[in-house]
């Protein structure tokens, strides 16, 4: 058969392409069934053969032409970016994160380097003082006694540095993104910078909050600290075990080379990544305009517990429905 017979005999592909393309363009790929999408590369596999043909036999240049735009135009969908579709995020962070996070044992390991050394550290600060001064410096201590002096009606810190809540807010997220993206990009050291981050973070965290519970500058600390509290330490816990994930994919391999399994569990930890920062700006914005403000303590304490009850929900609660198999494959 001439290669025109048989490029004649192939426009029927042609137009199935067409219509194809248009279909996986304008449709959710999870709503196409297997078997068309199979069904696409075959005819893209048959157009990009024809194009090859057509070129070489020099066929009218219309018909290269043509088959130029077909192939280019499939090419562009199946290979495609996912782009950003608010669905298919808030289905990752409302479902699939909290999915991953229960099952992950990664998560447990950072709660437990944080949790456990904040409040040993409390409590022996607490209980011994002048210990809070002999690790973090007699300048620290200071330092926090002195900012926390005076109670907070309006007049305080920011204030008095001629700042306003605002620039605050956008302070604290600067401040508190740095210390998640240190507990996460540590991770690639085997995952030791990520648990040395999480360990001095809370070993600082926990001699201040143990040392200040014992001064006369304790309710203003108080005041101050409750009500982002429960967003920021936990957006803390969540960077930690997204950066332990890092350095078990180099540990854990899977059978793949250590910078392909590094790609790997970088791709599933990313979204914990994107919990944990948006955890981070709602802790920046109560820190700045509710932490310092003259509010009474039973609001800032009832914000704190509402913070809470909605993180358990968060992290107990949701993602129990779904019988769909996560993308985010858990286990080290």
């Amino acid at each position: 058969m001439k290669v025109v017979d048989r490029l004649a005999d192939r426009e029927k592909d042609w137009r199935e392409l067409q219509v194809r393309i248009a279909r996986l363009d304008s449709t959710p790929i999870r709503k196409i069934p297997p078997a068309d999408i199979l069904r696409v590369g075959d005819v893209y596999r048959s157009a990009c053969a024809d194009l090859m043909l057509a070129e070489a036999h020099d066929l009218p240049r219309d018909t290269v032409a043509y088959l130029h735009t077909l192939v280019g135009r499939a090419h562009n969908s199946v290979y495609r970016a996912k782009g950003f579709h608010l669905s298919d995020w808030s289905r990752v962070i409302l479902d699939e994160v909290p999915r991953q996070l229960r099952a992950d044992p990664l998560l447990r390991v950072s709660a437990l380097v944080f949790w456990g050394l904040f409040f040993l550290c409390a409590f022996v600060a607490a209980a011994q003082p002048g210990y809070a001064a002999k690790v973090l410096g007699d300048h620290q201590v200071e330092q926090m006694e002195e900012m926390y002096s005076h109670p907070l009606d309006g007049s305080g810190s920011s204030e008095s540095l001629g700042r306003s809540d605002s620039a605050m807010a956008g302070f604290y997220i600067f401040n508190n993104a740095g210390i998640g993206l240190r507990c996460y990009a540590w991770g690639i050291f085997f995952g030791i910078g990520t648990l040395w981050t999480l360990a001095s973070n809370a070993i600082t965290i926990g001699l201040i909050f143990g040392h200040m519970a014992t001064t006369p500058q304790a309710p203003n600390f108080f005041t101050f600290v409750t009500s982002h509290g429960p967003f920021e330490l936990t957006a803390i816990v969540f960077s930690g075990a997204a950066g332990l994930r890092l350095g078990s994919g180099l540990i854990f391999t899977e059978g793949q080379s250590r910078l392909a399994s590094l790609k790997r569990e970088a791709t599933r930890s990313l979204p914990i990544v994107g919990v944990a920062t948006i955890l981070f700006v709602f802790a920046a914005f109560l820190e700045g305009f509710v932490s310092a403000s003259p509010l009474p303590y039973w609001v800032k304490a009832a914000i704190a517990i509402g913070s809470s009850a909605v993180l358990l929900f968060y992290l107990f609660a949701l993602g129990r429905g779904s019988r769909r198999p996560s993308s985010l494959v858990t286990g080290p």
